[in-house]
């Protein structure tokens, strides 16, 4: 998908996006506007960039399987600069499905400084003290 596309929530998903109303199917192109605003030594989850594009959409929800779909499109051009390893999941844990896996991301994240906590997953210490605010 090359382009947004607002829809109608599906009648399954109302419970999930709390009512009825439209949901946005982002694009890699308004994925990576959102990432490229992200400074360095700073981390965003992929519930922030849903909550952020829900804003600037003025849409119900924004699909988080659409999201991750754009957010791996990003992770596998070569060519795209959005720096897709500052995004986490919600509970701060690295994502396994970008290409060269956690491994990968952790790399970049540590050349950023960061420090990580390896366990059953891997998790950035203390990242909600360094989730950028895109308001």
């Amino acid at each position: 998908m090359n382009r947004d596309a607002i829809v109608d929530i599906p009648e399954a998903r109302i419970k999930f996006f709390g009512g009825s109303g439209k949901m946005l199917l982002p694009s890699p192109a308004t994925v990576a506007v959102l990432l490229e605003k992200i400074p360095e030594q700073k981390l965003i989850t992929t519930n922030l960039i849903c909550k952020k594009l829900v804003k600037e959409f003025k849409v119900q929800g924004t699909c988080p399987v659409t999201t991750k779909k754009a957010l791996q499109t990003l992770a596998s051009d070569p060519d795209s600069r959005a720096p897709y390893w500052r995004v986490l999941k919600a509970n701060g844990e690295l994502v396994r499905s970008f290409p060269g896996g956690t491994k990968s991301q952790a790399a970049r994240l540590q050349e950023e400084g960061f420090m990580l906590i390896e366990g059953k997953v891997v998790k950035v210490e203390n990242f909600k003290e360094s989730l950028v605010d895109l308001e």
